[in-house]
This record gives structure tokens, C-alpha cells and sequence, in this order.
């Protein structure tokens, strides 16, 4: 029995992943953690491709968190270095794709040679037209609330509201996400994007993330769609 098919009018527009199991993916093969993160970076690539073809509008992919800096120091090096390699290199890709790049994240904490390659890949993205790609790296939503308020009181602002402290988020000028997926069947946020998931709906999966591929990002737009949106209602 063919697998059913997301409505294209009925889409999210904006779908946020906690991409999890890289790890355990690999410990079960038996495998160094860096080859979980290998393949993790595969899934990236089939999973961007499926949800701009589907006509999502932003995508914004959990990829290095605030804790993450507490693993070894060889997992972080190894996880850095992988990360310059992949966006120098994917660059062509998201070209190819009419994708546009932006990264959230306390990203001036990042080693300088990331931060070079990463500039570099959203300025020669900057005039795509298509989805929008959003990297959460050294990203922690508590952090991000906190950066927001402290830019507020920065800028002398004595009241905020909903709409206007938004806009001192990372994650501006994006839209709150429709849809959360979190891959690898654990049952929390994760520290991620704390605000913006507010109304969100969440799609919780057992697969882990380096076996997470277009098929089961369509599953989750499809068990999307047959809920009833409330926000609170």
C-alpha cells in the first residue's frame, strides 16, 4: 500500500528538528560517534531537498546546542571540523536548490575558521528565492530569551510586547514554527527554540535521526495535517 501524501495547501510553513540518535545510531553499528554525525549529515541533505520540494518555507534543523560544548573535546573538535567541511560543500547544493542560508545561534562563540565559511555560504546564498535553511548552532532557547532582553534593555526599550521582542530573537525574521519534530522517540525540547514553539504541534519518532529521510519527513506533514490547529483554543 502506497504511503499517503502530504496536501500541498495544507502545509506548515515553517517545520523545526531536534535531529537526535546520531550516537546511538553509530553505537549500535558498533561505530565512533563521528559516524553517526556522518550519516546524520546525509539525512540533512535528503531532508532539505524533501521539504523544499514539498513547498515548505523555512526549515530550521537543531544542529549544535549550548550544551553540546560539554562533550570531549575530540568529539567537538571532530564535530567543528565536520561542520566547515559540510557547509563549504553544500553550498553548491543549496544553489542548486534556490535555498536561502541563515544560522541562529550565539555564533561569535564559534571558532573564526566556522564562522569564515559560514558567512561566506550565506552571502553567496543571499539571493535565493526558495526555502529558507535555518541552522541553530551553539543555540540554547533559554539563551536566546535571555540575549533578546538584554538587547532590549540595550537599545533602552522600557516595555516590550509579543511582536516587537520577536523581533530580538535569533531566529528573526522567520515565523514560529507549525511543526516540531523531534527524531530518536525522546520526550523532551531540548532547550529549543523555547519561545517560538508556544502553539507549535510536535511529531515525536522513534527513528533516529541518521535513518530519518524524505519518506518519514513526509509521515510527519501528513500526521500534521489531520490535526486540528486549536492555539490554545
Amino acid at each position: 500500500m502506497p504511503h499517503a501524501k502530504p496536501e500541498p495547501a495544507h502545509l506548515p510553513a515553517h517545520v523545526a528538528i531536534i535531529m537526535d540518535g546520531n550516537r546511538r545510531w553509530a553505537r549500535k553499528r558498533g561505530l565512533p560517534a563521528l559516524a553517526g554525525h556522518k550519516a546524520g549529515v546525509d539525512s540533512v541533505h535528503a531532508v532539505v531537498k524533501a521539504a523544499s520540494d514539498s513547498g515548505i518555507k523555512a526549515l530550521t534543523i537543531y544542529a549544535f546546542s549550548t550544551e553540546n560544548w560539554n562533550r570531549s573535546k575530540l568529539e567537538v573538535s571532530a564535530l567543528m571540523f565536520l561542520l566547515e567541511r559540510t557547509i563549504a560543500a553544500y553550498a553548491d547544493e543549496l544553489e542548486r536548490e534556490n535555498v536561502r542560508l541563515m544560522f541562529s545561534g550565539r555564533l561569535q562563540q564559534l571558532p573564526a575558521a566556522a564562522r569564515k565559511v559560514m558567512d561566506a555560504a550565506v552571502a553567496r546564498l543571499n539571493g535565493s528565492t526558495g526555502m529558507v535553511l535555518n541552522i541553530a548552532l551553539n543555540y540554547g532557547g533559554r539563551q536566546e530569551i535571555l540575549d533578546a532582553a538584554n538587547r532590549a534593555l540595550a537599545a533602552g526599550l522600557k516595555s516590550v510586547d509579543e511582536e516587537s521582542f520577536s523581533k530580538l530573537l535569533y531566529t528573526a525574521p522567520l515565523p514560529d514554527p507549525d511543526l516540531l519534530i523531534r527524531t530518536s522517540g525522546e520526550m523532551r525540547v531540548s532547550n529549543f527554540l523555547l519561545w517560538q514553539i508556544a502553539y507549535s504541534e510536535f511529531y515525536v519518532t522513534d527513528t533516529l535521526w541518521p535513518d530519518f529521510r524524505a519518506e518519514e519527513f513526509r509521515k510527519a506533514l501528513v500526521e500534521y495535517q489531520a490535526r486540528e490547529r486549536r492555539r490554545g483554543k
